[in-house]
């Protein structure tokens, strides 16, 4: 089962210096059949103006993935991490028991992101930060994981979560594969370009929720990036 949820009919907001859509119920959008889907909370598409961005503010009990489609993010918590994490990069931050950050566009131009909420296994422990660049051609025709809480995904980032986070980039015509446990939630969306899920056409910025598909079959109706997450 596929459901699309169109980018057009998403929930959002214009706060000027932030453009945001939500797949999920999120800020002043709330919809109670839209709460998430499985352990996955939030999936935001945010478009960040130059030289703002989301002063300090706390999290806890929550596993918070950054993709950065264009541009680049700079953190800064308060466990003392700091870094700056650009396009086609991942950043990971594990709020545990509980942690303050920012998120600031220091760029000259536009910065792009999706930012992905995964419920925890447990709540509380140490919370932690990181970051890790997955280069574009690396993950060229094939899903790379990104970020997982399974023991075998050695070159993701870690997340506290049965939870993993894939991408792919696709040339029109090519096609990826990935087997699935049919009682999973997964949910794709395209960062670019358009593919054919399981034969639902999925554009650029839609999100397509998944249940009971064993196998989920990708093609590429032209170059496409996309964002994969496989959650409990």
């Amino acid at each position: 089962m596929i459901e699309l949820k169109p980018f057009a009919a998403l929930g959002g907001a214009d706060h000027g210096w932030l453009k945001a859509k939500h797949h999920f119920s999120f800020a002043n959008y709330y919809d109670p059949s839209n709460m998430g889907h499985g352990a996955l909370r939030v999936w935001n598409d945010d478009e960040i103006a130059p030289n703002t961005g989301f002063p300090a503010h706390p999290h806890r009990n929550m596993e918070i993935i950054t993709y950065v489609r264009e541009g680049a993010i700079t953190h800064q918590d308060s466990l003392g991490n700091k870094g700056r994490t650009e396009a086609g990069d991942v950043q990971v931050m594990s709020a545990g028991s509980g942690i303050r950050h920012s998120e600031y566009n220091l760029e000259p131009t536009t910065t792009r992101i999706f930012q992905i909420w995964i419920e925890p296994a447990t709540d509380g422990g140490q919370p932690t930060w990181g970051a890790k660049p997955f280069p574009k051609s690396d993950r060229s025709g094939k899903l790379v994981t990104l970020a997982s809480g399974f023991a075998d995904d050695t070159d993701a980032l870690p997340i506290r979560a049965q939870a993993r986070v894939l991408g792919t980039t696709l040339k029109a015509g090519e096609t990826a594969e990935y087997a699935a446990d049919k009682a999973r939630h997964l949910y794709l969306v395209p960062a670019a370009g358009s593919v054919e899920v399981n034969g639902v056409r999925v554009n650029a910025r839609d999100g397509a929720a998944i249940r009971d598909e064993a196998t989920l079959k990708i093609t590429a109706l032209e170059d496409s990036e996309l964002v994969l997450v496989d959650a409990a």
